[in-house]
């Protein structure tokens, strides 16, 4: 639960947002890493020192459900001249560090990313005759926070988030985002570490398709070719009622052919999935075939999890040699920053289960497996086909309701335990697959009663091929 009320009013847990003239006793008290980021909001609206700002009545250190402590609402008069519309700049507080004190974070040095590293700024666009900023966008936010804070799964420039529904609940086609660089916000070096600014862009259906097909990154340059669907600062707008490509149609055409000459640097999703071991039935409950059929899959071993995580992060690297990072104890150099020891895991679970030592979970070559994907998610099998097998890449799909993940190789990747003897390899519920042998996917999948794929593959009896 939130309210609305000026940043600059006395509150129950924060003092007013000092500014370059702020008493010592307000600017002492204030929390350093805060401070810090207003610090950068005064720099960019120094007309405007106390801001409406959306505020969590209860705290999320104090058991609320709202990670953001606070969502500050700019207005920003844009640039008619350069396509910049007059719009709202929303900005957040509390995916970095903002105390100091482990109450939400735990500090890790003044080196690294302060918290997760970022905060998040959306632009909306300012309708005729708006006095006052709209509150929602500070929801959609606590809603980004939330699935950080729960998956630990951070965001970079580029990324995407399928969302499915209209940003402002109303009946626009702006229902999905895109991730970028905010073209104003520096980063900010607090006592905690270091915040970046991360904006939030609202796209349609078809602009995220190609997002995913391609690279965010790729739709983001289209967009600021386009006043109207966002222009150099990628300024949302709730009412714009075309994609890009109905403005105008040649800009699929260079969506086309990056796909062609690029692929897509999607390198893995969070998905409803799931594998069987058709190659023979498990023994017994302790047989590590019973992971995809037993009701209670076994956890990823944490160096399985780590490979995984990694593997999603290197697939980004879109110009980079596409290898698996191999299963040791070694971390692979220059992928990602550290986190603090005690975050959970991106890809971990909240299962009961015990982890099996990774040690003890021998790599198995099987005859036939069956995979499972839900609508959605068998829908991007073309994308993992189209975009990076067939440019030496790989994808990974993670379950999002147990702990298995099943990763496509291609020829090109190194380090795969699949290999052309034995395209069908598991460690422990991780799955890998090195060939498929279909090319039309509606030959060789069939929905099944929860509205998704199966695809038998092998020499089993059960495979289709």
């Amino acid at each position: 639960m939130a309210e609305l009320r000026p940043s600059g009013a006395p509150g129950p847990t924060a003092p007013p947002a000092p500014g370059p003239a702020a008493p010592p006793a307000f600017a002492s008290l204030f929390p350093p890493g805060l401070h810090a980021i207003y610090g950068e909001c005064r720099r960019l609206y120094p007309d405007q020192p106390n801001p409406l700002q959306v505020t969590a009545i209860v705290k999320y250190w104090l058991g609320g459900p709202d990670p953001l402590d606070y969502v500050s609402m700019y207005r920003n008069v844009g640039s008619p001249s350069a396509n910049i519309p007059e719009h709202w700049h929303y900005i957040s507080f509390g995916l970095s560090d903002l105390y100091g004190d482990s109450r939400v974070h735990e500090f890790t040095g003044t080196d690294g990313p302060s918290g997760f590293g970022f905060e998040l700024t959306f632009r909306l666009k300012r309708e005729t005759g708006e006095s006052a900023p709209p509150t929602w966008p500070a929801e959609l936010m606590q809603g980004l926070a939330r699935y950080v804070f729960q998956s630990e799964n951070t965001f970079c420039s580029g990324d995407h988030v399928s969302w499915h529904s209209p940003l402002d609940n109303s009946e626009s086609r702006i229902q999905h985002m895109l991730l970028t660089e905010d073209p104003q916000m520096q980063p900010v070096q607090t006592p905690f570490g270091v915040v970046t600014f991360l904006q939030i862009v609202g796209v349609c259906t078809e602009e995220l398709h190609s997002a995913q097909q391609w690279n965010g990154q790729g739709i983001l340059e289209l967009l600021r070719t386009v006043p109207v669907a966002g222009g150099p600062w990628l300024i949302t707008d709730m009412r714009r009622g075309e994609t890009i490509f109905e403005i105008d149609p040649h800009l699929q055409e260079r969506v086309d052919k990056g796909i062609e000459t690029d692929g897509s640097n999607l390198s893995g999703v969070s998905a409803k999935c799931a594998w069987d071991d058709l190659s023979r039935p498990p023994e017994d409950d302790e047989d590590s075939r019973s992971i995809c059929i037993g009701t209670q899959p076994r956890r990823l071993s944490g160096k399985d999890t780590e490979q995984i995580r990694e593997t999603l992060r290197r697939g980004l690297e879109i110009n980079s040699k596409p290898v698996l990072p191999p299963i040791n104890p070694q971390r692979q150099n220059g992928l990602t920053h550290d986190r603090a020891p005690s975050r959970k895991d991106s890809l971990d679970s909240d299962s009961s289960t015990a982890v099996i030592p990774h040690e003890l979970i021998r790599t198995r070559q099987l005859e036939s497996v069956h995979l499972k994907f839900n609508q959605e998610s068998g829908a991007l099998i073309p994308l993992c086909l189209r975009g990076r097998l067939l440019h030496g890449r790989h994808f990974t799909y993670k379950s999002i309701t147990g702990d298995m993940a099943i990763t496509f190789v291609s020829t090109g990747v190194e380090g795969a335990f699949a290999t052309e003897e034995h395209p069908y390899a598991a460690h422990g519920p991780w799955l890998q697959v090195r060939r498929l042998f279909f090319f039309s996917l509606p030959s060789f999948c069939r929905l099944f009663p929860w509205a998704g794929y199966e695809m038998p593959l092998g020499s089993g009896p059960k495979a289709c091929v």
